[in-house]
């Protein structure tokens, strides 16, 4: 295998870009080689198989749309109640909107999960780890509710990114008093999450 990480990134973040805008069919290492403007079969030096590359833009999606750690200790200056947790959800829509190929890819691989078993299995262990991560973050930060309020959230914030970043018109006017989605995440906040 190849040794450069340079060109390993490059061509991951290429696969990111292929899985955003062709799917999981698409990805091949054909495809990968030119989104990354390298030669041909470059990517079979840096990548055993699909599934080695499919786990290598795992890894590297759920380090690329991590909260930064310099905002979430800006926030976390603020009192500890369901305002802050509002800010936090609204950090997450941000940075969903701003990078939308990252999170598209994320959906993608969802999908390819449910055809490779191989990949169930070690997606389904990457994302529990993120939702226990929040769950950890949540308690230690001493934000109000449990670990239900927090799985419950994530259930309502993954419905909301995936219909804001795939069919973004079906929210329109759903809630006529709110601005989607921001004002949609204010409520998600507000039902979900208790004052204290």
């Amino acid at each position: 295998m190849a040794r450069n990480p340079e060109r390993r990134a490059a061509l991951v973040d290429a696969a990111v870009e292929v899985l955003a805008r062709e799917g999981a069919r698409g990805l091949t290492f054909r495809a990968v080689d030119a989104g990354a403007g390298v030669p041909v079969g470059t990517a079979s030096n840096y990548f055993t198989d699909r599934d080695d590359l499919l786990n290598q833009v795992d890894a590297h999606l759920h380090r690329r749309l991590a909260p930064d750690p310099a905002v979430l200790a800006e926030l976390l200056k603020g009192p500890k109640d369901r305002s802050l947790v509002l800010e936090f959800m609204r950090d997450l829509l941000a940075r969903a909107t701003r990078d939308r190929t990252g999170y598209l890819a994320l959906f993608e691989m969802r999908l390819e999960a449910t055809r490779r078993p191989a990949l169930r299995t070690s997606y389904t262990k990457s994302v529990r780890g993120d939702l226990d991560e929040a769950i950890g973050f949540h308690r230690d930060a001493g934000l109000p509710g449990g670990d239900d309020v927090v799985t419950v959230l994530y259930l309502a914030m993954l419905g909301l990114l995936l219909e804001h970043l795939t069919l973004p018109a079906v929210l329109d006017g759903v809630l006529p008093e709110t601005t989607v989605p921001d004002g949609l995440v204010e409520r998600i906040v507000t039902m979900i999450v208790p004052e204290r």
